[in-house]
């Protein structure tokens, strides 16, 4: 047992060296500033520095998440593993909701009754909710795509818009068809993304907004 003595035992210094690293290993990319702290969570949660190119932030769209969580909205998911990683605590401080309806009877029935997939039925049910919404895709382009659909129509205003599906069928194409759009967006580009990206950039922004609350 004597020989694992030297592992870092304390969660807070774990996160403060990696984010140390982190700076460092960014080089010239490093930065200071809310958009700055959303690349290194994202990068501290996948390891992956490929995301300081990989993210695109549309004009003020990190200004715009921090002014609606202080605003108060609902955080809509597009998975429940999104909706389990987004910190409650911080959340209920700012008495911000976290839904997810993919897996609800309502987006079962009306999947079947429309033809459509229960992603796509859990937007539309999200659109009929009161209120300020910021939307949250890591998993189903088809529920990126609803997105922009309702918003077309008018039927749906999202205040943001983290696009960020992973995968080889239609993610990479949603994100580009969000980015073309004049929603307020994060999006990450080509294939790369998921349910861990949206989370740690939501998670960013959250430790902002509590810390400007003095929380």
């Amino acid at each position: 047992m004597e020989r694992y003595h030297d592992y870092v035992k304390d969660p807070f210094e774990i996160e403060r060296r990696s984010f140390e690293i982190i700076g460092a290993e960014l080089g010239e990319k490093n930065s200071s500033g809310l958009k700055a702290d959303m690349i290194k969570r994202v990068i501290h949660t996948t390891a992956d520095l490929d995301y300081a190119d990989l993210l695109q932030f549309k004009q003020g769209v990190e200004d715009k998440i921090l002014s609606t969580f202080l605003a108060g909205c609902t955080i809509i998911c597009d998975t429940n593993m999104i909706k389990a990683g987004i910190s409650k605590k911080l959340a209920d401080k700012l008495g911000l909701d976290i839904k997810c309806f993919v897996d609800s009877d309502e987006a079962y029935r009306e999947a079947r009754e429309k033809g459509i997939t229960r992603s796509m039925a859990a937007v539309d049910i999200a659109s009929r909710l009161p209120g300020k919404k910021i939307f949250v895709v890591g998993n189903a382009p088809t529920a990126l795509y609803r997105i922009l659909e309702l918003t077309e129509t008018g039927a749906l205003e999202p205040e943001a818009v983290i696009g960020v599906p992973v995968g080889f069928v239609g993610a990479a194409e949603s994100k580009e068809a969000l980015w073309s759009t004049p929603i307020p967006a994060v999006i990450t580009k080509g294939r790369k993304g998921g349910s861990t990206i949206g989370v740690a950039l939501i998670n960013a922004v959250l430790k902002e907004a509590v810390k400007g609350l003095g929380k």
